[in-house]
């Protein structure tokens, strides 16, 4: 609790927009891409915010580089589900649940 995660794109104060495309999870702090594009190349920098502490950690940049071969690797179809055992909610308000579908 307290925790989140932000990607900096390029060293840059461009936030990484979440979109159709981008997600950012806040139970992990995983940047998701579905589809890399062109322009999705460069160096990706997390960077961790503890609100309650009121400190921020900056990761290491991580580049992202396409593969001109075509070669995607190895990844086995799979969805990775990190559901908590329990979910506690208040009455009217929104959870959120992230699931992904990985794969070629």
């Amino acid at each position: 609790p307290g925790l989140s995660y932000t990607w900096i794109f390029n060293n840059n104060t461009l936030y990484v927009q979440e979109d159709t495309r981008r997600f950012v999870s806040q139970e992990t702090g995983n940047l998701y891409i579905a589809k890399v594009e062109p322009s999705d190349v460069g160096n990706y920098t997390c960077l961790v915010t503890n609100s309650r502490a009121e400190q921020s950690v900056w990761g290491p940049p991580t580049p992202l580089t396409l593969r001109s071969d075509g070669v995607m690797g190895e990844y086995e179809p799979k969805i990775e589900v990190r559901f908590p055992e329990t979910t506690y909610a208040e009455k009217g308000s929104s959870v959120r649940l992230e699931c992904f579908a990985l794969g070629k």
